[in-house]
């Protein structure tokens, strides 16, 4: 029986899980970008202290793997976020039954469980200083509490952001 309980959690925490998909110019050499910065204009659908967060961990990230923050960059990152409420579809089930031999009966309902979540969508994209090119794009879904702490938010964010760094560079 603790089996199930164990594989019934593994299996509810992979489905809350952030979902990150891709995309790159295949005809660019990333090993040769060595500084960024960000869009002026860069968190467009965040609020000031998301924005902050988000880019305080893409900086960590980006040094982490030898890159430097510069006031002339080799590649400038632009951030844009969509939220939309998400479904609630967890219920807590009741049911009432009765049998004998010929006759049956029962009655069930379905009880709404409150918790207000926020899908977001978050882009990253990583373009080109010289020519202003799209090179490297990812793209996060995921659910966030509509009430969170300030803490929550920023493991949050280093969940989707250790994820989105970890396929950059792409290789080839």
């Amino acid at each position: 029986m603790k089996r199930y309980r164990y594989l019934f959690l593994l299996i509810f925490l992979s489905c809350a899980s952030p979902k990150i998909v891709y995309d790159y110019d295949s005809q660019t050499n990333f090993l040769s970008y060595k500084t960024f910065n960000f869009f002026e204009d860069a968190g467009k659908g965040l609020s000031d202290l998301d924005k902050k967060r988000i880019e305080q961990e893409l900086i960590s990230g980006l040094e982490a793997k030898g890159m430097k923050l510069a006031e002339n960059p080799d590649m400038y990152i632009n951030l844009l976020s969509e939220e939309r409420p998400s479904l609630n579809r967890n219920t807590i089930g009741i049911g009432i039954g009765s049998g004998g031999r010929n006759v049956g009966f029962g009655i069930s309902g379905g009880i709404p469980i409150e918790s207000r979540k926020i899908n977001q969508q978050l882009t990253i994209d990583f373009v080109e200083s010289k020519n202003n090119q799209l090179i490297w794009q990812s793209i996060s879904n995921s659910e966030i509490r509509e009430k969170t702490t300030p803490e929550e938010r920023v493991k949050h964010y280093k969940t989707i952001l250790n994820k989105v760094l970890a396929n950059y560079p792409p290789k080839n």
